[in-house]
């Protein structure tokens, strides 16, 4: 079969073995098509054309793994704080599903591990999102696989609640740039976000924009995101931890 003899110039041993090892005990269950678990697993940066033309890579499936992501958590989150508001329940949603979050869960889960892709082919930037992109295919894959309920369990058992303290995170907050514009006014010192640039990227050419901070006409941090509200939050994130890690008594979380 293609696919099996491509991931097999890949994996040191049996790709099958490796996915159904990785699903058994990170997510509790054996796969049914390992097919799509492969999928899952590649980078476009290491995208196989076969020979009827079709390209292998994992951005189909991180579409909608995104989508059912987003769906898992909101459906959670309305049960479980039935007195909040909208403007609560997405922000909350927002931090537990932020490519930041992802990304940790997708490396203690050890998922880098069999990821595919290609190292000298993908920008520093990028590689930071390769395990939380792999992640969100991989979910997308489980539900293909076997279905929005079992999907539903798996994410919030063995993914989300197994690596995510909920109510802590409801607890934090993640208004940055907020906190940012709060710091540099105590200071009198003129802030501004700076958008450099906007990419288009993925199959669906989706936008991709590129921020900076700007604090008293020097470009402080930078960060990309699927929003330019999102690439804001993230460089406000990190220029407030630089500025406030000498000074913990400035930290408000």
């Amino acid at each position: 079969m293609e696919l099996k003899s491509f991931f097999t110039r890949k994996f040191s041993k049996s790709p099958y073995a490796e996915i159904r090892s990785f699903c058994r005990k990170a997510l509790g269950f054996s796969p049914h098509d390992l097919e799509l678990y492969l999928t899952a697993l590649t980078h476009k940066s290491s995208m196989h054309e076969f020979s009827d033309g079709r390209k292998l890579n994992n951005e189909r499936l991180e579409y909608l793994g995104d989508a059912m992501l987003s769906a898992i958590v909101a459906e959670y989150l309305y049960s479980k704080y039935p007195d909040r508001g909208e403007g609560y329940l997405t922000e909350l949603r927002s931090k537990i599903v932020s490519r930041r979050s992802l990304n940790k869960i997708a490396h203690k889960m050890g998922l880098f591990d069999i990821i595919v892709y290609n190292r000298s082919a993908i920008r520093i930037s990028q590689n930071r999102s390769l395990e939380g992109n792999a992640l969100e295919a991989l979910i997308g894959a489980i539900y293909i696989d076997r279905g929005y309920s079992f999907t539903r369990k798996v994410v919030m058992k063995r993914i989300i609640n197994h690596y995510t303290d909920i109510d802590t995170l409801a607890s934090t907050d993640w208004n940055y740039k907020g906190l940012l514009i709060d710091y540099c006014q105590k200071r009198h010192l003129h802030i501004s976000f700076v958008l450099d640039r906007t990419e288009r990227q993925g199959h669906d050419n989706h936008a991709v924009y590129y921020v900076h901070v700007d604090i008293e006409g020097e470009a402080k941090d930078s960060a990309n995101g699927l929003s330019i509200k999102s690439a804001e939050q993230f460089a406000a994130e990190r220029t407030y931890r630089r500025l406030t890690a000498s000074n913990p008594t400035e930290k408000k979380q």
